[in-house]
């Protein structure tokens, strides 16, 4: 029987340490190398072309989702599960709309996540106790869209679409107090084109400003407090 190749990505060695005593006690499970970070995730999707990928939402250099959407981007065909402590039904809709095939705690219980990983395998999609195909899905995602969707949006708003790398590389200086002015020079870019960007952010986040774009990517845990320092 083929073993199903994994990657864990996550920079607390505790928290590798526990998921791959779990994952070494399966027979049909292999894993295959350990990140610490968004840059190594990707690098050792590239090389080792995994199965199946458990990385953290909250990672340096690039954070879960952006991780998931360059995945998906490439066709690496990794199947991704995103798991964080930031558990909220918006953080969820976020990482499908991402590119992830699941989606769980940090405290999932060990058997639940060693079946969450056979299911992505096997090219299906987990969210909660529920198993879905891609048809399944994106029903649920509608579902889940219109149940959240804010009364002041326009019916044709597409909720919930992934910020761009763009996007989340402004966000994240944004994060750090940067002004637009300032960011259009770090990035080499047009004081314009940031405030476009930023417009979409906004509209993207259904938030009000840019304060509150930043306290939502620092609540789902898109970016670390220790990267807003530098």
């Amino acid at each position: 029987m083929d073993k199903i190749g994994l990657i864990i990505v996550d920079d607390h060695p505790l928290f590798r340490e526990g998921v791959r005593n779990v994952l070494d006690a399966e027979d049909d499970l292999e894993v295959l190398a350990e990140g610490t970070s968004g840059d190594q995730a990707l690098q050792l999707v590239r090389e080792l072309r995994p199965r199946v990928a458990l990385v953290d939402v909250n990672l340096p250099n690039m954070n879960g989702m952006q991780v998931t959407r360059q995945i998906l981007a490439e066709r690496l065909n990794t199947a991704v599960i995103l798991v964080t402590a930031y558990d909220d039904v918006e953080q969820v809709l976020h990482a499908f709309r991402a590119g992830a095939a699941a989606y769980c705690s940090k405290d999932v219980e060990a058997g639940k996540l060693v079946d969450i990983i056979r299911h992505v395998a096997m090219g299906f999609y987990v969210v909660g106790d529920q198993v879905y195909d891609a048809a399944g899905l994106e029903q649920w995602l509608s579902r889940g869209v219109e149940t959240v969707r804010r009364p002041h949006l326009d019916g044709d708003v597409e909720a919930f679409t992934p910020l761009s790398p763009r996007e989340m590389e402004i966000l994240q200086y944004v994060t750090r107090g940067m002004s637009n002015k300032e960011i259009a020079a770090r990035l080499g870019i047009s004081h314009q084109t940031v405030k476009n960007h930023m417009t979409s952010i906004l509209h993207k986040l259904d938030v009000e400003d840019r304060t509150q774009a930043a306290v939502y990517a620092l609540r789902h845990g898109w970016v670390r407090l220790q990267d807003t320092r530098k």
